[in-house]
């Protein structure tokens, strides 16, 4: 079989289930494990390269406003591949491609290859994806033993949390500029870790909030996860931002709580590691909580002008 995955998640996936081989075809922001590198990119951003956050959301609601695709197929690359299957995603026109997008180069393709469209608002939606996946693939076994795998450590982490009194208040912002707050799985993944979300709402997309709502909600922790940024591109975004007077009087920034995520892999992405992501949360909002070692390496703490990694405290 020849796949082509338009979606980092996929791919990801994809991997996981023995599928890499498969793979001939993937988006520029295929980028893990390393291998998907390889492969033939067929899918591009419209958007240039460097922008200020500011500036993608102007270009983004623009695009959005005009019924302009952010992302651009190249038809004879796919058209060369011959894929049998191509995956891809309708949650998120800003994250990656969709079926709209294929619309016209499909109709060039000699062949017709299967579109499978993953739309997961849930922890448990991205493990039904995974089955799916596996069900299209002829990789059932595969993917049932991962998604119990999966399902495993989500159910240790909240045993770990259930019987904790405290319950941290969160913010999880998904974008600095504007603010936007993470949604859809996050919610349930703070609440799985053993915190309580003070703004946003399970299996909902992220939405605008404004710098005073997120004073109003005084979280007791602050989690920085722009979508597709690093845990050190997203705290250098955070310290190079202008942030309101009083900013500091929210308790999270008082008390040193502020904390960079690595966002695409572990958060934002729909895909196996988000797993790790919610153990990272677990070991932030409760430190007795017994997380891998490799945890600390994907938080990065931000106070004052400077930022430390969690796992060197």
């Amino acid at each position: 079989m020849r796949i082509v995955s338009l979606l980092p998640s996929a791919t990801e996936i994809l991997f996981a289930l023995g599928l890499g081989d498969e793979v001939v075809g993937v988006s520029h922001e295929c980028d893990h494990p390393a291998e998907a590198r390889t492969r033939r990119v067929v899918i591009h951003s419209r958007l240039p390269h460097g922008l200020a956050p500011g500036e993608i959301d102007r270009l983004v609601s623009e695009y959005v406003a005009r019924g302009v695709s952010l992302y651009s197929v190249d038809a004879e690359a796919l058209a060369e591949l011959r894929p049998d299957l191509i995956v891809t995603q309708d949650l998120c026109h800003v994250c990656a491609a969709s079926p709209d997008d294929l619309a016209s180069s499909l109709s060039l393709l000699p062949g017709a290859p299967r579109v499978l469209s993953l739309n997961p608002h849930s922890l448990d939606d991205v493990w039904k994806d995974i089955l799916t996946v596996g069900e299209a693939t002829g990789r059932e076994e595969a993917a049932r033993a991962l998604v119990a795998g999966l399902r495993g450590r989500v159910e240790q982490v909240g045993e770990s949390t259930r019987a904790v009194t405290t319950r941290p208040s969160v913010v999880c912002l998904e974008w600095l500029d504007p603010f936007f707050v993470a949604g859809h799985w996050l919610p349930e993944m703070v609440a799985l870790a053993g915190g309580q979300d003070a703004l946003a709402r399970a299996g909902s997309p992220s939405f605008r909030v404004t710098a005073d709502q997120v004073m109003v909600a005084a979280p007791d922790i602050l989690l920085l996860m722009p979508c597709g940024y690093s845990a050190r591109e997203s705290a250098r975004e955070y310290l190079a931002a202008r942030l309101p007077a009083g900013w500091e009087t929210i308790a999270a920034v008082r008390e040193g709580r502020v904390y960079a995520l690595e966002a695409s892999g572990y958060f934002s992405r729909p895909g196996p590691r988000l797993v790790v992501g919610l153990e990272v949360l677990a070991k932030l909002f409760h430190a007795e909580f017994q997380a891998r070692p490799e945890v600390g390496e994907l938080v990065l703490c931000v106070g004052g002008t400077a930022t430390r990694s969690v796992a060197a405290r």
